[in-house]
């Protein structure tokens, strides 16, 4: 561990083994880092955080941050996975009473430069944010899901696993598995195939999610109906259950279907 004389890295602060720190970092006393961490120059680690293995943190990123509420708030702790990476001058926020006081980005997960994490989001495996996503507070953003630069989601939103957003979208509703999400507003455009396929998803599996999404987005059929004939027609599978079971307890509605644009 190399500790830069540049640095205010607090006594208390519990830092790991082979933890390279960069100079002008600051590193708070309330601060768990794991083993094979990289903190570079002018990073923040602040009160809370908790960070798993081999994470890297880029120059100017903050966080650990308290929530950006005008509320009174318990402030309480930002939980990082293993092998994640923030690129420069990302912003997390750390948890509230709301979610346990949690805010949690899992394993792989990857945020590039400039995004922020408002508190109490929850960051499933191996997702991806480009450039510039925001994210508004109370969001879960599935596993393996990538958003687009420029994403911006309201606050309470979910968006499913393996689902892809377009970059510079408005997400303002809840986006289910698997697919594809763009245009203004918000829309259906496909199911995630190569996304899919880089998870060894096959063909008919592929067919089958996108048989049951023809019957959801595109067959003029109101949400309770879709749902109703993809039970009586399509056959049970994990996906299959995945899609109803995320329709269900979605929070905000549904993007809309496909919509063809006028000229």
């Amino acid at each position: 561990m190399h500790l830069d004389v540049l640095n205010c890295i607090a006594p208390k602060a519990q830092i790991g083994e082979n933890v390279s720190i960069g100079p002008f970092v600051t590193i708070e006393e309330d601060v768990v880092i794991g083993d094979g961490c990289k903190i570079m120059a002018g990073a923040h680690i602040l009160n809370g955080t908790r960070m798993g293995k081999d994470c890297e943190i880029y120059q100017g990123a903050v966080v650990g941050t308290a929530p950006q509420t005008r509320r009174k708030y318990d402030k309480g702790i930002l939980e990082i996975g293993d092998r994640v990476i923030i690129r420069e001058y990302c912003t997390i926020n750390c948890g509230t009473k709301a979610n346990n006081y949690k805010t949690i980005i899992e394993n792989d997960c990857m945020l590039m430069a400039y995004v922020h994490v408002a508190h109490d989001c929850i960051l499933r495996e191996f997702c991806i944010l480009a450039n510039s996503v925001n994210l508004a507070g109370h969001v879960e953003i599935g596993k393996y899901a990538i958003l687009g630069g420029l994403v911006a989601v309201h606050q309470f939103a979910t968006v499913g696993e393996s689902v892809m957003v377009g970059g510079g979208s408005l997400v303002r509703k809840d986006i289910p598995p698997y697919i594809k999400a763009s245009r203004e507003p918000l829309s259906y455009i496909g199911i995630n195939s190569i996304g899919l396929k880089r998870r060894d998803f096959s063909q008919d599996k592929l067919n089958h999610i996108g048989d049951i999404y023809r019957i959801l987005f595109m067959n003029k059929r109101n949400t309770t109906q879709a749902m109703q004939e993809i039970r009586q027609t399509i056959d049970a599978t994990p996906e299959r259950d995945h899609i109803l079971s995320f329709i269900e307890n979605t929070k905000r509605g549904l993007i809309r279907g496909y919509r063809q644009l006028r000229s």
